[in-house]
């Protein structure tokens, strides 16, 4: 018998309401000695969310709470699951929980409840990932993506390749049992085919950029000669006054970050200390941090002050390489231009063009569309899990082994054991192919009442 486990499924701290979750085959018993419904009398029935109290040993009121008992297999862990609804904070919750245990649960090990869903066939593993993914989204984005994990788009997928997979397998094994039947060179073409298509749909399906973009934000640089209004539009983009402005030239001197919503995505942009020379030590040190912030940047916003002629310092910044996408700015927008977007484009080519004013908010509109355009972020039922990617890569590797092994002649034999490997990788994704190694090292990272 598998023991019955308790914990607290919500966040610690103050709160209206904490909730204590049971589950196990004990699971109702434990409940029903703990919980005394108004107006009813056990046995519950499941799924109905009643008034009462949690009492002690003595029948003595613990907290007002309510209750619900959820009978198997219709339940998060597929297991008879009970749950107390007591008054938030920590004294209610910890006594709730310490009476449960006392009856004789044991305490929920991290994720343990979600590890139950799992092994008994509830969720599969990449979508009970997806469970501590939706808890700590921070973007519409990124909740909106674990969701759909969560709803097994990333599954559907690994299901998909792995069905094509084994199909390369069996035309193998065909030609391995009955080569007399089937000929070498017509199984090795059609494997040699079916392994170039299956590798580049993997790697396809790996866009580590956009999934980093999606849990961690898109990091945006906003850089320029020193007073070309990068601090203003900063704070223009914030919609707060976050940093300093005046109109002495190399006013910031360190990398002020701040973070905003677009579309559901958060974005972390980077105000950055004016690119120039300097003989001020401090200044140094600002303007290697704002190459140092451009490097790491998804995108960069190079300001250039419409309001100035062009002089050879910023003409240097517009014909240097820069590390990541970039955007022109023409800041300054509502004073009389001296500087034309046709000479901007002179210089960089094909690089976008936009005249700003953060005084007057001409301008901004433009500069979110276009952050909002690079983030590009993966599609549904791409691979966005750190472990999934890396999965996914060393299976399209192992095909791609196959396929040199093909071109170098060797026997099919030979080939197969790296279909093979590929389709237990592909399986460490979804979970088909575990041990509890993999699955101690997932669950750690949950919290205790998941």
């Amino acid at each position: 018998m598998r023991d019955t486990i308790a914990g607290i499924a919500t966040a610690l701290g103050e709160g209206g309401v904490a909730i204590v979750r049971i589950s196990g085959e004990q699971a109702i018993t434990l409940f029903t000695q703990a919980f005394r419904a108004q107006r009813r009398t056990p046995p519950y029935e499941s799924h109905r969310l009643m008034y009462g109290h949690v009492v002690d040993a003595s029948g003595a009121p613990i907290d007002e709470a309510m209750g619900v008992v959820m009978h198997a297999p219709n339940t998060y862990t597929r297991e008879d699951v009970c749950e107390l609804h007591t008054h938030g904070g920590h004294a209610a919750a910890q006594t709730t929980l310490q009476r449960v245990l006392a009856l004789g649960a044991r305490p929920a090990e991290a994720g343990e409840f979600t590890r139950r869903a799992f092994m008994n066939g509830r969720l599969d593993l990449a979508q009970a990932e997806a469970v501590m993914g939706v808890i700590g989204a921070r973007s519409q984005a990124a909740l909106k993506a674990e969701q759909a994990l969560l709803a097994g788009g990333a599954s559907r997928f690994i299901h998909t390749a792995q069905a094509s997979l084994i199909t390369l397998i069996a035309g193998v094994e065909a030609h391995l049992d009955y080569p007399d039947e089937i000929d070498e060179t017509e199984a090795t073409a059609a494997l040699r085919q079916g392994l170039h298509t299956l590798q580049q749909t993997l790697n396809a399906a790996v866009d580590e950029r956009g999934a980093r973009i999606l849990r961690q934000g898109l990091r945006v640089a906003l850089c320029g000669k020193p007073n070309a209004g990068k601090s203003t539009l900063f704070n223009a983009l914030l919609g707060e006054d976050r940093a300093i402005v005046t109109a002495i030239p190399g006013t910031t001197r360190d990398v002020l970050e701040g973070s905003m919503s677009l579309g559901g995505l958060q974005v972390l942009l980077m105000d950055t200390a004016g690119l120039r020379d300097s003989e001020d030590t401090v200044e140094r040190i600002g303007v290697a941090r704002a190459r140092d912030a451009i490097a790491a940047a998804d995108v960069a916003l190079l300001l250039v002050d419409a309001s100035t002629p062009l002089d050879a310092d910023a003409r240097a910044l517009l014909t240097q390489p820069m590390p990541c996408p970039c955007a022109v700015l023409l800041s300054k927008g509502d004073a009389a231009p001296l500087i034309t977007a046709e000479e901007i484009a002179a210089l960089c080519g094909h690089t976008p063009i936009l005249t700003v004013s953060a005084v007057t908010g001409h301008g901004l509109a433009d500069v979110r569309a276009y952050l909002q355009a690079q983030a590009k972020l993966p599609q549904e039922g791409m691979l966005t899990h750190a472990r999934h990617m890396a999965a996914a890569r060393e299976a399209a590797a192992k095909l791609l082994q196959a396929s040199a092994a093909l071109d170098a002649g060797l026997p099919l034999d030979l080939a197969a054991v790296d279909l093979r490997d590929a389709l237990w990788l592909l399986g460490r994704i979804t979970g088909e192919s575990v041990d509890d190694q993999l699955l101690d090292e997932i669950f750690s990272t949950f919290c205790v009442g998941k």
